[in-house]
């Protein structure tokens, strides 16, 4: 793909929101297919299991991990220019924002990238759930919300006017990234030779881990042919979200990666269920679960803009380049969900799915 010739014909908007089209749909595939999703991996070990959605999650995980720093080594992309590790992280904000997206994870049934997905296979809860979503992103970027989260954000944050870069303040080589990748893919074959994973499974939850790398590697090479500054940015769903709730509102709109990775996602996820046979109408089971919903798509709105990225945004794309405060970001949440299984969600009778 000639990067040049595409900004000579459509303009350096229209590439970044095709490359957000290309890489949103590469995860909308492969996330449908493999179900990959942080809420279950979270509840698998909060109720003592190290089952498949585990093995899932480690193998996207260390997948975004390997292909992320075979690029860097390679000099497709240079994480130092990222927009997350351009400037200030926020270690309050990656605590709180990370325990809040936690809590409401569990209680929305679903991250953000997995509400995407499943709204496109006609699940009404994830469409209600994602809207909201979107709604206090918004407010909590631009709106009534952001003051509170500015004050949460500036109590504690890192030094040098950019953000933790942990392979340096480990002392490690470049190299140690991709090491530390491969150790994890093999604790996640391992736990999929366990649980007994389909090789199709694999390879749908390995592409998630790719579609981060894609999007790196894409918009990295956009920054380095175009006039104006482009962000080096990857798959995140907070800002996202946001972003393309107010291009369809606003006029003028800006073209960007943010406004084609959305519907890529969509797209995407709703190809992989028309093919797999997978759509179909589902509702709330109860006005419970509808509370639920709402207050945990509300707190995930919040946390995951306080935190700097959501579970994908900060625990897969931002942890995949090393930045200190998305790897805080990451644990915070998988202890805000696991609690909130414990505390709120654990069967006590006959077993529940996860």
């Amino acid at each position: 793909m000639d990067i040049v010739q595409l900004v000579d014909r459509f303009g350096e908007g229209p590439t970044a929101t095709l490359f957000g089209l290309i890489a949103g749909g590469l995860f909308g595939v492969a996330a449908q297919r493999s179900a990959f999703c942080l809420r279950a991996a979270a509840v698998e070990v909060a109720r003592g299991q190290l089952g498949a959605r585990l093995a899932v999650w480690l193998l996207c995980f260390s997948t975004a991990l390997v292909w992320v720093q075979a690029a860097e080594l390679s000099g497709l992309m240079r994480s130092g220019d990222a927009r997350i590790m351009a400037v200030p992280g926020s270690w309050s904000g990656a605590i709180a924002g990370g325990l809040l997206f936690g809590i409401g994870m569990v209680l929305a049934r679903g991250c953000a990238g997995r509400l995407l997905v499943l709204a496109a296979t006609g699940n009404l809860r994830s469409v209600v759930s994602g809207l909201i979503f979107a709604v206090v992103g918004q407010m909590s970027l631009h709106g009534w919300l952001a003051p509170l989260r500015d004050r949460i954000a500036a109590l504690w944050v890192t030094a040098g006017g950019r953000n933790s870069d942990l392979l340096r303040e480990m002392g490690l080589p470049r190299e140690g990234g991709l090491g530390i990748g491969l150790v994890i893919a093999v604790l996640a074959l391992y736990l999929a030779r366990r649980n007994r994973i389909s090789f199709r499974k694999l390879v749908f939850g390995a592409g998630v881990g790719f579609a981060v790398a894609v999007g790196w590697v894409l918009t990295f090479g956009l920054s380095q042919v175009a006039f104006d500054p482009v962000q080096v940015q990857s798959l995140t769903f907070t800002g996202p979200s946001a972003n393309t709730l107010m291009f369809f509102l606003e006029r003028p709109a800006l073209l960007q990666f943010d406004i084609g990775l959305v519907p890529g996602v969509f797209l995407g996820a709703f190809a992989a269920a028309w093919i797999g046979g997978d759509l179909r109408l589902q509702g709330f089971e109860s006005e419970v679960n509808m509370r639920k919903a709402m207050i945990g798509a509300a707190l995930m709105g919040f946390g995951g803009m306080l935190a700097g990225g959501c579970s994908i945004g900060a625990g897969v794309t931002g942890a995949s380049i090393f930045a200190g405060t998305a790897w805080l970001a990451l644990f915070s949440m998988w202890l805000g969900a696991m609690a909130t299984d414990y505390l709120l969600d654990r069967p006590t009778g006959a077993a529940r799915p996860v």
